[in-house]
């Protein structure tokens, strides 16, 4: 029968990222109770909490945060645990370890580094009461004689982008080309229910 000392030297000696690999939840107990180091990283630069986020292992994540795990250490990919789960689709994982960021001050909107839009033609918005067209900082050239981006009509066939501000614009930049930019409640809803537009959840 193993001693006490015999069986700590048995856990220090054993790697978390090995352990949390195996799905091990007791192992994984007892190691980091022996004071693993649960920041540990391989030779890709991954941490044992970067590898129970792609696994998507619930249990093993909040262990590993219960004990100061960094969520903010990324490996050569440069993938912080958060990417990591959304990138396998590990939605339980993401939501635990977005919370941990936003917890630390660490979480950062992805909105803000990947700005969303999404074309429809424009007699589909047109389709808005209160829509109002406008033609701010436009940058569209126009090809017909005689004629200048600001007073060539728009055509309902036209493809125009919504931006997650609900700003609308001929051009895919966003303030660039300005066709509608009278933001309500109302216009929203109409952006929500009738058009369907949401900022998919993998940006979030």
């Amino acid at each position: 029968m193993r001693s006490i000392l015999e069986t700590e030297i048995q856990v220090s000696e054993q790697k978390t990222i090995e352990v949390v690999v195996s799905g091990d939840a007791r192992a994984l107990k007892n190691l980091l109770a022996a004071g693993a180091n649960v920041n540990e990283q391989d030779e890709q630069g991954w941490t044992p909490l970067n590898w129970a986020a792609g696994r998507g292992d619930v249990e093993a994540v909040r262990l590993l945060l219960e004990h100061g795990a960094d969520v903010t250490l990324t490996g050569r990919d440069h993938r912080t645990p958060l990417m990591i789960a959304k990138a396998a689709d590990r939605r339980e994982v993401a939501e635990i370890l977005r919370e941990a960021e936003m917890a630390r001050a660490a979480w950062i909107d992805p909105r803000e580094m990947q700005p969303y839009c999404k074309a429809f033609y424009l007699g589909e918005l047109r389709k808005f009461g209160g829509w109002l067209e406008s033609r701010i900082n436009w940058k569209e050239e126009s090809s017909a004689p005689g004629g200048t981006p600001e007073t060539i009509p728009l055509a309902d066939e036209e493809v125009v982008y919504l931006h997650q501000d609900f700003t609308v614009t001929k051009s895919m930049w966003h303030d660039e080309s300005v066709v509608f930019n009278q933001i309500t409640p109302e216009w929203r809803e109409f952006c929500e229910k009738e058009l369907r537009f949401a900022i998919p959840e993998e940006l979030l």
